[in-house]
């Protein structure tokens, strides 16, 4: 078991800073935004699954912009070009298939 706040964490982009939980399968990512932070366009070959905790994100998912609010989710499936930008500060939960190993911190 373990508290949010006792997780290291790293600064993913300049104003996302994450907090990651690795199982064999899949990672849970909790990331607490800035207001204004972009996320440049990216790709990789983890399913992403986003959930809105709190605040309001803009997204790009394989071209079509949305305005995700709190309570909204979206399912990105692998390889699919997707970029954000927080409107207010947001904190988001993301689940990723499989592991992202990128994300371990040591």
């Amino acid at each position: 078991m373990q508290h949010l706040d006792n997780i290291k964490g790293k600064e993913i982009v300049p104003g996302y800073f994450g907090r990651f939980v690795h199982g064999e399968k899949i990672t849970l990512s909790i990331v607490d935004i800035k207001k204004g932070s972009p996320l440049p366009e990216h790709r990789h070959p983890h399913e992403q699954v986003t959930f809105i905790l709190e605040g309001e994100l803009e997204m790009i998912i394989g071209g079509e912009k949305m305005v995700l609010t709190a309570g909204t989710t979206h399912v990105i499936p692998g390889n699919t070009p997707h970029s954000a930008i927080a409107l207010t500060d947001c904190r988001v939960l993301d689940a990723f298939s499989p592991v992202r190993e990128d994300y371990r911190i040591d």
